[in-house]
């Protein structure tokens, strides 16, 4: 496996994958996949061979984005780095592929914050995710429901 900046000619695959993901993730659409393209600190893409099996964005604070996740940590945190999303094919879950992006994400954030964010769902649950986070060094700091009360999320930090 090996990652790689994302490129233009990555989108359509990153997005494809995105939409598998819902509900773990939000859904988007291609301008807002060029957005986060222009604009994330992080956006990486792990590839097994030439097959893309998964991606990671991170942002830092000062985005102009509106995700209510993202600003909580904005609202409750100087300085932080953020998962916004994170996804990985079902022919290569389990694999360590999420494992490598987060730690990646990790070194390249490096030194400039001391904290990792992200949320997880649960509502409806997403109990293989919560495990991963725990399992991981996350713990739980907050919670909110999303999407019009539809969704409710744990958001979850690490130390680095």
């Amino acid at each position: 496996m090996q990652i790689f900046d994302v490129t233009p000619d990555d989108l359509a695959e990153v997005l494809k994958l995105n939409e598998d993901s819902v509900p773990h993730v939000s859904s988007i659409d291609m301008s807002e996949t060029q957005w986060f393209s222009a604009n994330a600190h992080y956006f990486r893409v792990a590839r097994i061979e030439d097959q893309l099996v998964g991606f990671l964005i991170g942002l830092r604070p000062g985005l102009p984005y509106k995700s209510l996740n993202y600003r909580w940590f904005i609202d409750h945190y100087d300085d932080f780095a953020y998962i916004d999303r994170v996804a990985v094919s079902p022919t290569a879950r389990r694999a360590g592929v999420a494992s490598r992006l987060y730690a990646d994400f990790a070194k390249a954030v490096g030194g400039e914050v001391g904290v990792m964010t992200c949320e997880v769902n649960i509502r409806p649950p997403n109990e293989s995710s919560m495990r991963y986070h725990v399992q991981h060094g996350f713990v739980q700091v907050g919670a909110q429901e999303t999407e019009g009360g539809s969704k409710e999320v744990a958001l979850m930090e690490k130390k680095l």
